[in-house]
């Protein structure tokens, strides 16, 4: 088993907020990720798939067809989007944290990957935070 992963990066902002809570509330849990005006990231996302290298091509997929499924399934709605008001395949409610995000992803990939196995979502929103998801629920 090969495990190929391919990088792309994207821009966006959100906001974490509950409305159930108060002001203070939201701050006291969420700090500056619950400013009014929003925050936004430089996020790193990692596709990671896995199958058995073409015995002719030694691909276990093409890195650009890859590179071009996740731009336009993914990264191009998501760029310089506003992920709590812009993202069709974000559900009313759910919080865009990195975590859901990750799901979110895999989701929207996982149909369009084909001849390999979609084996990882890392998204990474800082420095020091990233979620992963191995299509588990």
């Amino acid at each position: 088993m090969v495990y190929l992963t391919r990088v792309e990066k994207f821009n966006a902002a959100h906001k974490l907020w509950i409305n159930a809570w108060t002001e203070d509330e939201n701050f006291a849990f969420f700090g500056k990720c619950a400013n009014k005006n929003w925050h936004g990231h430089n996020y790193t996302l990692y596709v990671t798939v896995k199958g058995t290298p073409d015995p002719v091509i030694g691909f276990v997929h093409d890195a650009k067809k890859l590179s071009k499924i996740i731009r336009e399934v993914v990264t191009d709605k998501l760029d310089h989007s506003n992920l709590n008001l812009d993202i069709d395949f974000l559900p009313e409610g759910m919080m865009p944290t990195t975590e859901n995000m990750a799901v979110l992803i895999w989701e929207q990939l996982e149909p369009h990957i084909h001849g390999c196995t979609l084996h990882c979502i890392k998204l990474q929103e800082t420095d020091t935070i990233y979620a992963e998801y191995y299509g588990e629920k």
